[in-house]
């Protein structure tokens, strides 16, 4: 499971242009004291394994569509999603691929068999495992 961890975080300011109050580049402890003095707390995965919000990819296996089907919804405002950074994460709610929009974009996707939703149930792995 990916965490944003402060350097994550960092990465995703720094792409963005984004800088501290002093002008420097964001790295790991910036971002650490940053969250320490407006005591916002580190992320914690939810205990029953349902976060409330989930990134493109995440949301996109939920809904059993490709990213870029959602993606292109989301752009096109067919479904409630942020996107505070350019260069940041597509981010999701939960409780709103649930409602009737997301499934009306499901059934859209799956409508049209020249632009597959998914991958075809056929297709084999790149990378067969190992093991």
């Amino acid at each position: 499971m990916l965490i944003a961890s402060d350097d994550l975080i960092a990465g995703i300011l720094n792409r963005n242009g984004l800088v501290t109050g002093h002008g420097n580049r964001w790295t790991r402890e910036r971002v650490t004291a940053h969250r320490s003095h407006h005591k916002i707390p580190v992320f914690r995965p939810a205990p029953d394994g349902n976060e409330p919000w989930l990134n493109l990819n995440k949301a996109a296996r939920l809904l059993g569509v490709a990213p870029k089907t959602l993606r292109l919804a989301a752009e096109a405002s067919e479904i409630e999603s942020l996107h505070p950074l350019p260069d940041g994460p597509w981010i999701f709610s939960r409780s709103e691929l649930g409602k009737p929009r997301a499934q009306q974009i499901v059934h859209r996707a799956r409508q049209n068999p020249k632009y597959p939703a998914g991958s075809h149930p056929d297709q084999q792995n790149l990378f067969p495992s190992t093991t």
